[in-house]
């Protein structure tokens, strides 16, 4: 007999249900995408409050292989009568980028600025990684005094070590050259990058709020979005008082700017 949730039930009570009524092999290989889904979007969320906005938010997080799991997860989850429309259809796979794409291009295409709460904690950690990579350079020095190469483990290990520093140092330098940090004292007549947003869902009457940020700041569980989803590249530079529409598979959603802090 089929699990079925009851009608108030929170996502991680829905998820566990559909896991519940998988066969076992099949089980086994959804639970991780599964709750790495419901983490992202809040584990203690009712499973009737979930939205494309939502779905279309965790776009940057979901591999082609999580997209077979979850696409069926959120059918459930309208079959069930949670949802009015199958959020299945708004997910979005993880673009990997091409071979001949530079990094420089990469983060071009989505780095316009940082709040300064952000500039603050890249510069931070650019600052932590590279105290690390003098550590990591050191260790290198140390390992490589042990002359049989073909057998040593901590030389090796060191320089994927310091691979990995130097990559993410170059990526937040990239990130922090190139952009701008947006202060308090800007004007908030249109929006941009760490205004919050209060939306009305001109379907439904819901009220939204959101926050603008950028990629690195993004955290959808707390209603902070990415500049560089669906709903915040329609809000960027719109005021209050602008409608703004989001199409989708299952049709365009309209809302209702109503204030901009």
């Amino acid at each position: 007999m089929e699990d079925t949730p009851r009608q108030d039930a929170t996502l991680i009570e829905v998820a566990n249900s559909f896991l519940a009524n998988l066969p076992s092999e099949e089980k086994q290989n959804a639970q991780t995408e599964v709750y790495n889904l419901v983490r992202w979007l809040g584990v203690s969320r009712k499973a009737s409050s979930i939205t494309p906005l939502d779905i279309d938010g965790s776009a940057e997080r979901i591999t082609p292989s999580a997209a077979e799991v979850i696409r069926p997860l959120l059918s459930y989850i309208h079959k069930k009568g949670f949802t009015k429309v199958n959020l299945a259809s708004h997910v979005r796979v993880k673009k990997t980028p091409s071979k001949t794409a530079t990094m420089t291009q990469q983060i071009s295409k989505i780095q316009s600025a940082l709040s300064r709460e952000g500039y603050v904690k890249m510069k931070t950690e650019l600052t932590a990684l590279k105290s690390q990579r003098s550590e990591v350079t050191k260790e290198i020095r140390q390992a490589a005094a042990d002359k049989d190469f073909s057998e040593n483990a901590p030389l090796q290990a060191a320089r994927e070590r310091k691979s990995h520093l130097e990559g993410r140092i170059k990526e937040l330098e990239l990130i922090l050259n190139s952009a701008k940090v947006i202060t308090e004292v800007e004007s908030t007549l249109q929006i941009k990058i760490g205004n919050t947003v209060n939306l009305r869902d001109l379907s439904s009457g819901r009220e939204l709020h959101y926050t603008l940020a950028d990629p690195e700041e993004a955290n959808p569980t707390k209603g902070i979005i990415s500049i560089a989803s669906p709903i915040g590249k329609a809000l960027l530079n719109k005021q209050k008082g602008q409608t703004i529409s989001i199409t989708a598979p299952a049709g365009t959603f309209a809302y209702l700017i109503e204030d901009i802090q």
